[in-house]
């Protein structure tokens, strides 16, 4: 039998509710299928998750001591052997629960960046544990020459959420780009139509299309020449967009909100205006929405939020949208829809992929929207971030000389600062953002830089409002000292 002991933490009652197996007390923890979880009265660090010796040998041998106790050593391993295309800040992480991080020396920090979006119900979380234990003990992976039956519930629970269409399942946001491309000019093919117009600002991935279509010069840089068929215009200009399309312009790709590019949500009129640009000239409209989707915004994607209350707005529709992040909670799960109209322009042979739509990611997937709906977290998403949201526009009011501006929705919100802020400590030659990470990781709170001004905040949707709350005193707490 193999027995995993999960470190230091303090639990959630609301955690643990959400799980359908048996909660056993840490005393009476014996052989079972079923999995002991954190409760009020068995501590975190208590915690025993006892698996059937026969199903389950030597999925997770215990981590060597140089892991546990040694952040260095751990460093430069990566030195020595992963590829340094990241820029790491130099924390070594070893576990988490709900909204928490610990790393190896025990320091507890407060996950306001979410992994960039990703975990939409934090970390550990036991429906996650559940759907995985329970999905891999009937079949991992079976490629997509058959049928399995979680595939098809997650496409059926995306369109009911969306629209009349259809799902192709991937592994990655850029994946589902890249479906997204190729959708686009399989449409337009046979006019000789094959050119995307993407925006200023705008994230679409890392594959080679993928930073051909993003509008920052700085991801494209080292690898021209680029791909050819992308085109950026600023955001939120619906007449720039128009002035732009040339013959051989076959779609329209944007972001419901600009996460990389700082935040910003779309206009009403701007995504409006848009539809109607895309029906008359006969061009699809594509919405990545690999960060703003999933509930992030308070409701399942951005523009249903944006557009709430708008006149045309419930008619609205896209003609394609790529997820991600979110969709899975930490486990690699890419998808994206597409409108009735173009469901089946991607053909037998035109696209595939090995791993996509697995039925463990399926299985996932499945489980997090049962979470998400069962106990209301984009009614939670609207909530709590709303109150984070007016938080920091209080903290921007009361220090101006560090925080310029607020923006966002839901739990996508981010604080721009001020430029050129005198007393920020840190290296000069490190962005803001950098430097202001770096003391909030101090401080015990995560946050995630996005260019050089603007720092973002994407925390679980079960966020808490007294961890929202813990977070906004963190926050002030560093700027006190450096713009009071």
């Amino acid at each position: 039998m193999i027995i995993l002991a999960a470190a230091p933490s303090t639990c959630r009652s609301t955690l643990v509710s959400s799980c359908s197996r048996r909660i056993l007390p840490c005393a009476l923890a014996t052989r079972t299928r079923n999995i002991a979880l954190p409760s009020e009265r068995c501590p975190a660090n208590d915690l025993l998750v006892l698996f059937d010796e026969q199903t389950m040998k030597d999925i997770v041998p215990p981590p060597p001591p140089i892991v546990r106790n040694d952040v260095a050593a751990v460093q430069a391993l990566f030195q020595q052997n992963v590829v340094p295309s990241y820029g790491r800040f130099e924390i070594v992480f070893s576990h988490g629960i709900g909204s928490y991080l610990y790393d190896i020396t025990g320091r507890r920090y407060l996950d306001l960046g979410g992994g960039i979006a990703v975990s939409s119900l934090g970390h550990a979380h036991p429906a996650i544990t559940e759907a995985l234990v329970e999905q891999s003990r009937k079949v991992i992976h079976t490629s997509n020459f058959y049928y399995h039956e979680p595939q098809g519930r997650l496409a059926q629970a995306l369109v009911s959420l969306i629209g009349p269409g259809k799902c192709f399942f991937c592994n990655s946001g850029v994946e589902a780009n890249e479906g997204l491309f190729k959708l686009a000019r399989k449409f337009g093919h046979d006019e000789g139509r094959f050119e995307i117009i993407t925006t200023l600002d705008s994230f679409h991935g890392r594959t080679l299309a993928g930073i051909a279509a993003t509008g920052q010069a700085k991801v494209k840089k080292g690898f021209e020449p680029m791909v050819p068929g992308f085109r950026q215009v600023p955001y939120n200009d619906v007449e720039a967009m128009r002035a732009a399309i040339s013959p051989a312009t076959v779609a329209i790709m944007i972001e419901g909100i600009q996460g990389e590019g700082g935040v910003t949500p779309a206009t009403p009129e701007y995504l409006l205006g848009l539809r109607r640009l895309c029906d008359e000239k006969r061009l699809l409209l594509l919405l990545d929405s690999v960060q703003c989707g999933h509930f992030r915004s308070g409701r399942f994607q951005s523009y249903q939020r944006i557009l709430e209350g708008v006149p045309e707005g419930e008619q609205f529709l896209p003609d394609a949208i790529s997820m991600a992040k979110s969709l899975g909670g930490g486990f690699p799960i890419g998808a994206f829809w597409v409108r009735a109209p173009y469901a089946d322009l991607l053909g037998p042979g035109t696209h595939g992929t090995t791993y996509g739509g697995s039925p463990l990611a399926c299985a996932v997937a499945l489980k997090i929207l049962d979470v998400i709906q069962r106990e209301k977290l984009a009614e939670n998403a609207r909530q709590v971030g709303a109150y984070l949201k007016t938080g920091l526009e209080q903290l921007a009011k009361k220090y101006p000389q560090a925080i310029h501006s607020v923006r966002g929705l839901g739990l996508m919100v981010g604080i721009e600062l001020a430029p050129d802020i005198a007393n920020l400590p840190g290296d000069s030659s490190k962005t803001q953002t950098i430097r202001l990470a770096n003391l909030l990781h101090a401080a015990g709170l995560l946050a995630i830089p996005a260019g050089t001004h603007i720092m973002r905040f994407l925390p679980p949707l079960n966020l808490q409002q007294r961890e929202a709350e813990e977070g906004l005193k963190t926050l002030e707490s560093v700027v006190a000292g450096f713009a009071g």
